[in-house]
């Protein structure tokens, strides 16, 4: 990973703290090498980090944290429900025909008022990081997989799962967009003034 997009990371990794509350039990889906559970280790969250480039499937020294091998399209089994699922810089390498399933498995592994928090970049942002990339100064981690995702598909998809929109913001000058969803106390039903 270049520095440039270390600093990326960080920024994203960054607009999750305000979301996460101490002790919180964390799905990290695209964990990369489990960054997010170090970096607010002070926290005290523990969970799973699910990812395809993971190495190996592990356990931390402490025991609260699991990385597993796979794919974020595959069923998760086992893993039990989760007081946040996070998705930094995942949902637009995932085919479209697969997004509406993943989906439905955040909400369905989310604890009552449980978070799923999303960063997607804004689709100007493949021809910036094409240059970024040609000038070597970012790897761009699977660009390739870009094809355009669009974050105005975001908000219905997981709302059609019954998921209420709580902030949707951008950052990085409005190349990347925040989303964060809950799962309402009510079982899924929304409310007509939201």
């Amino acid at each position: 990973m270049r520095p440039v997009d270390r600093i990326l990371q960080t920024w994203r990794l960054s607009k999750l703290k305000p979301f996460l509350v101490r002790g919180a039990r964390v799905l990290d889906v695209g964990c990369a090498d489990g960054v997010l559970f170090r970096r607010y280790a002070s926290l005290g969250i523990h969970g799973v980090g699910l990812d395809p480039c993971v190495a190996v499937d592990s356990v931390d020294k402490s025991g609260n944290v699991r990385l597993i091998r796979g794919s974020v399209c595959d069923e998760w089994p086992g893993m039990g429900r989760f007081d946040v699922i996070v998705m930094l810089a995942v949902l637009e390498h995932i085919p479209a025909s697969d997004q509406p399933g993943l989906a439905a498995r955040c909400a369905a592994s989310l604890n009552p008022v449980g978070r799923v928090v999303i960063t997607v970049p804004s689709p100007k942002v493949d021809g910036i990081l094409d240059w970024l990339i040609r000038l070597g100064l970012a790897d761009g981690m699977s660009v390739e997989e870009h094809y355009g995702f669009s974050p105005d598909r975001v908000r219905p998809m997981f709302e059609a799962v019954g998921l209420r929109l709580k902030v949707h913001e951008t950052f990085q000058l409005g190349l990347n967009h925040l989303f964060v969803f809950e799962k309402p106390h009510d079982g899924g039903k929304t409310d007509p003034n939201d």
